[in-house]
């Protein structure tokens, strides 16, 4: 018989929807039953395509006796923290300060008021490894409230005290300094791993935010250091098997020191921010390897995580049911499944091409991943580059030519026979601040691969930078539609099955300006200006910090959300304060207002001893910095959009990287007049002689107009 869950839309509560475990989604009537029987609430938090909840779920929540045990002593809640990254935080902070670490699923005991007491991440169903067994805790948990609930409840009113001084942030700092920088970069270098790239030992996790500071480090001052630091990070990432080399786009982060082993799961906003990523790569290096990643990265999210009218879905599971033999599906699922392969099953699949097939990949015959007795994995094969072109050339004696013609067949027949193996569950829900992000990178790529001449591969068909323009659009025109309200000028966070809901955060509405502004850069539709003003003049109204400067998390309006925090950390996802900051420093850019560029420096200022001592931890905020501090230009191309003269002129504004520079494509007639409303400045810009014509220009001081692409810098 199905619980509470079963009438959410949330595709993690309802894998919970079954469970014998009384589940409530977090809301006023589970609070009230905490109130009105006395007992504590049992917090689990995590999402749909979390591998360790799948396994705690298996283990505990559908284990009768664990669920009699949690719905005897407790008021069971679930929260799925992709919805609510409000409640998400605020616990988790506790979590990280009274346990070291921090994590998914996360399980945390409260007083019927909301109060944190106790909590950690995943509990086995038996105690291993000095762990405790999770039904040890509860009964624990149970006892000593009881026993001693006066105790608990005066030790969680102060824990909620330290919590709400954290959640505040800090003062703010002195002006900005470019020592924080130069402090940051310093950072980067010693924790760099010159062998392998990446920073730190193991487990690796790709935060491009990272990436994305030290390119613009190398764009502000010119050393070569921090782009040499990206670059090798860059291709170990893509050469490793936390890439899928068959289907496209990069698993959610690295098990080892050395890239190779994966956690499977596929998240949007890692799709969208290494994408970014890689296209600055392509940009600063001009090796189209770089560029050729971005672009399987984008066909990987246009082909499995977009939906039909448009919207980005969020996540693809780790665990799938792995193929028997005969085709068919084995009955429990397992991580990464569906990307493992036997030396048996290539070989039988691609036959003469087999041996330069797995001597690429590191096929091994007793597979090469990693003994686990948590996984599935053993004598299967992690795909990854194991050798070069020219050392199976030498291995085998075959020609580089009939190598990759090898290499190209067996990927499109593997991705063939993996397609007919079970998949991994989708999460489809639409969350707008990935898909922020995600607009961001495919309009982006809109501008960077127009043409496609920066690919490695040529390309076929239609435009890449057209399809990805194009998905960019359609994405933002989705988000506009079904989660944005005109009249009230109010963001929603989740859309799934038809419905909108949940209040849209501070992230919601910088991802999206971020998303909106490249955009309007990538099209020079005037409307997307006038939207990305438009968001963000709510969001300061909602969440605008007057006191210290920055942008608060929550409204502060939801009295279950125990602390109005201020988020600055910038983790696998960017914060919405280093978001803001650098969005503002490009409204600045855009329209010469100095009040967008004063209201990004109290921003930067406000986390000024972050910067000066931590800045590894707010990276986007450092590149924020790094923007603020360097001289920042605008290149306008005016001539009709469609014309080769125009094309080649923007095509050619593209090349290199130019992180502080704002591109516009000009359309003569309505548009352009359009445009100039919001951006006079841009008003009295013309082609000369009847050609498509580009302006260059520091600080809105023009240089000549310029005609012939080979005139631009």
């Amino acid at each position: 018989m199905p619980n509470r869950l079963a009438g959410e839309l949330s595709p993690y509560l309802l894998q919970h929807a079954h469970n014998p475990v009384d589940w409530w989604p977090w809301g006023a009537p589970a609070f009230a039953e905490a109130r009105a029987s006395g007992r504590p609430i049992f917090l689990s938090v995590g999402y749909a395509t979390c591998h360790w909840c799948h396994v705690m779920e298996r283990e505990s929540f559908e284990d009768p006796a664990t669920a009699d045990l949690l719905n005897r002593d407790f008021v069971p809640i679930k929260v799925d923290r992709e919805e609510r990254p409000d409640v998400d935080r605020v616990y988790m902070t506790f979590v990280q300060a009274t346990t070291g670490s921090g994590g998914w699923p996360m399980s945390v005991w409260l007083t019927p008021d909301l109060q944190p007491f106790y909590g950690g991440t995943y509990y086995p169903p038996d105690g291993r490894q000095g762990r405790p067994s999770f039904r040890d805790v509860l009964r624990e948990i149970a006892r000593a409230w009881r026993e001693d609930r006066p105790g608990i409840l005066a030790s969680a009113a102060r824990i909620v005290d330290r919590l709400a001084a954290v959640g505040g942030g800090q003062d703010l700092g002195a002006a900005l300094d470019p020592k924080w920088l130069d402090d940051t970069r310093a950072q980067f270098e010693r924790a760099f791993d010159r062998r392998r790239g990446g920073f730190g030992d193991q487990p690796k996790f790709p935060r491009p935010s990272e990436l994305l500071f030290l390119l613009r480090e190398h764009a502000r001052t010119g050393d070569a250091a921090p782009r040499d630091m990206v670059l090798q990070t860059l291709r170990a990432m893509a050469l490793g098997g936390m890439r899928d080399h068959i289907g496209g786009g990069f698993h959610r982060y690295s098990v080892d020191g050395s890239w190779r082993v994966p956690h499977f799961e596929k998240m949007l906003y890692d799709q969208a921010q290494l994408v970014l990523a890689y296209l600055e790569g392509a940009q600063a290096s001009g090796d189209p390897f770089f560029a050729q990643v971005a672009e399987d990265t984008l066909q990987y999210v246009g082909r499995e995580m977009t939906g039909e009218s448009g919207g980005f879905y969020s996540a693809e599971d780790a665990d799938s049911t792995p193929p028997e033999p005969s085709g068919g599906g084995g009955a429990r699922k397992a991580e990464g499944a569906f990307y493992l392969w036997t030396q048996d099953e290539i070989r039988r699949w691609l036959g003469e091409g087999s041996r330069a097939f797995e001597l690429r990949y590191g096929v091994l015959a007793n597979g090469n991943a990693p003994f686990d007795p948590h996984h599935e994995f053993e004598g299967k094969n992690i795909l990854y580059t194991a050798r070069s072109i020219a050392e199976i050339a030498r291995e085998t004696s075959l020609e580089p030519t009939a190598i990759a013609e090898h290499l190209i067949k067996g990927r499109v027949t593997l991705f063939g026979v993996r397609s007919q193996r079970p998949r991994p569950d989708l999460d489809d829900k639409v969350l707008t601040a990935w898909n922020g992000l995600m607009i961001a990178a495919s309009a982006r790529a809109g501008r960077v691969l127009d043409g496609g001449e920066m690919l490695a591969k040529p390309t076929r068909g239609e435009d890449p930078g057209v399809r990805h323009l194009t998905a960019a659009v359609r994405a933002a025109e989705f988000v506009q539609r079904l989660l944005w309200n005109p009249v009230s000028r109010t963001l929603q966070r989740r859309y799934r099955c038809g419905q909108a809901a949940i209040d849209g955060f501070a992230e919601d509405y910088a991802c999206l300006i971020w998303g909106v502004l490249e955009l309007f850069q990538a099209t020079g539709e005037a409307r997307w200006l006038r939207w990305a003003l438009d968001l963000q003049a709510r969001q300061d109204e909602l969440f605008l910090d007057t006191t210290r400067g920055g942008w608060f998390s929550t409204t502060g309006g939801d009295p279950s959300v125990l602390v109005r925090a201020r988020e600055q950390y910038d983790g696998a996802e960017p914060s919405a304060m280093s978001v803001s900051a650098l969005n503002t420093l490009v409204l600045a850019n855009l329209t010469g207002e100095r009040a967008w560029r004063d209201r990004a420096a109290r921003a930067i200022e406000s986390v000024g001893s972050l910067l000066a001592s931590q800045g590894r931890s707010v990276p986007l905020m450092a590149a924020a910095l790094t923007t603020a501090l360097a001289p920042s230009s605008q290149v306008v191309v005016v001539g009709p959009r469609r014309r080769d003269d125009t094309r080649a002129l923007w095509r050619r504004a593209q090349r290199g990287l130019q992180p502080f520079t704002v591109m516009m494509p000009v359309e003569p007639g309505e548009e352009q007049q359009a445009m100039a409303r919001l951006l006079p400045w841009v008003g009295a810009m013309r082609m000369v002689d009847g050609r498509a014509t580009a302006y260059v220009c520091r600080d809105f001081v023009c240089q000549a107009p310029v005609t012939d692409p080979e005139g631009l810098p």
